[in-house]
């Protein structure tokens, strides 16, 4: 199926649902057998915790979309990407992560994976060299998030995979970013990738949740012990919003690249604005390696300004259209200073960024409402 099939109608089956063309939300905990059903055989669902027909059409759908075997919601993108490193790990091991990646994530990696005596090497991401000199013996997973969070660095994921499989090593990825739409990395044989539903795939901002999509034996085992265990689960509502979200995924994504070229074409060259980081536009590092990758990119970006930080903080207040919060990949469009408390650059951030997501919204207002905020701060 191609991927505005899977998306509209993969597990949908509406004859198995009267004839609903949406599938209704098992909102139940607990599924008993019954013996006179047509098959007269067990039920395949028993417990919400570990699987429920709502939750399970939106994992097929997204296995699909991935070209992965399996997938498993949890609920939370924290809930997916601790599941997945877990699953990875054990005490005493090493990790090789993107620095740039997902802030909690780091987190994660840094300072709570201590207890365990795990140790982690950070680096760019952007030579594979780099991170293949990072590996020991000790390595059990390199942790990649490409594009990753405000830098928006790439890793080159078949050379990655192939240097992961030369020493043993998994591989996980964040594809948040790119969403199954416009990139795969099962493909370039990246081990798992990890979502944040909350982002493009729900993309309505009212849901919190995660995906783990990868090879059938190494879903289940984290079905079996993180999920279970951890009980971190989607809930069936959250699975029936994430559907409706998915059913639009391919259209809303063309038109996020869209209105974030037509915005970034304008500002590219602004007086107040040294550097605009989006991977599809040609100013970017890595843009080559992002058009062989990547089949398109989202209206996620960073803008460098070239202002006082006061002034930057000035600007976002005085915005009308955009928003200012810690999320992004709904339909609305997003301001967030995270550059204005730092002194000198970082590999996390840049003095002076700010990180935008272009929305759903007309790009001429969004333009509009932006040099309407500069002119009347500068």
């Amino acid at each position: 199926m191609r991927q505005e099939d899977i998306c509209t109608h993969l597990g949908d089956l509406s004859e198995r649902y009267l004839g609903a063309v949406t599938p209704p939300i098992f909102q139940s905990s607990l599924f008993v057998d019954c013996p006179n059903n047509e098959n007269g055989k067990e039920g395949r669902f028993a417990y919400t915790r570990v699987s429920n027909p709502t939750t399970e059409i939106a994992e097929e759908k997204i296995a699909a979309l991935e070209k992965g075997e399996k997938a498993k919601c949890f609920s939370s993108g924290m809930g997916a990407i601790s599941a997945a490193i877990m699953h990875y790990v054990k005490g005493g091991c090493h990790v090789v992560g993107v620095a740039s990646c997902y802030g909690p994530a780091r987190r994660f990696l840094e300072d709570y994976l201590k207890k365990f005596n795990v140790s982690v090497t950070f680096v760019s991401g952007t030579d594979t060299n780099e991170i293949e000199a990072a590996i020991t013996a000790a390595t059990s997973l390199i942790y990649l998030e490409s594009p990753s969070t405000y830098l928006f660095n790439l890793q080159n994921l078949r050379e990655v995979a192939e240097a992961a499989k030369r020493h043993g090593v998994s591989t996980v990825i964040d594809n948040t970013y790119s969403t199954p739409i416009y990139q795969k990395p099962l493909e370039y044989g990246i081990d798992m990738v990890v979502h944040s539903t909350s982002k493009y795939l729900g993309g309505h901002s009212d849901i919190i949740g995660g995906v783990v999509v990868g090879k059938k034996e190494d879903i289940d085992q984290i079905s079996l012990h993180e999920r279970e265990l951890f009980g971190a689960v989607m809930s069936p509502f959250d699975s029936w919003l994430l559907l409706r979200g998915i059913r639009t995924l391919s259209v809303r994504m063309a038109q996020h690249q869209e209105n974030a070229l037509e915005f970034v074409k304008h500002f590219a060259g602004h007086t107040s604005i040294k550097e605009i980081i989006y991977p599809w536009h040609e100013s970017h590092p890595q843009h080559m390696l992002a058009k062989t990758q990547m089949s398109g990119c989202s209206g996620l970006m960073s803008l460098v300004f070239d202002l006082p930080p006061d002034t930057i903080e000035n600007i976002s207040r005085e915005l009308r259209l955009f928003y200012e919060g810690p999320s992004w990949g709904g339909y609305e469009s997003m301001f967030l200073p995270v550059g204005t408390k730092v002194e000198k650059d970082t590999d996390i951030v840049k003095k002076g960024m700010v990180r935008v997501h272009i929305g759903l919204e007309n790009t001429e207002t969004l333009i509009e409402d932006l040099e309407h905020a500069i002119a009347k701060c500068i």
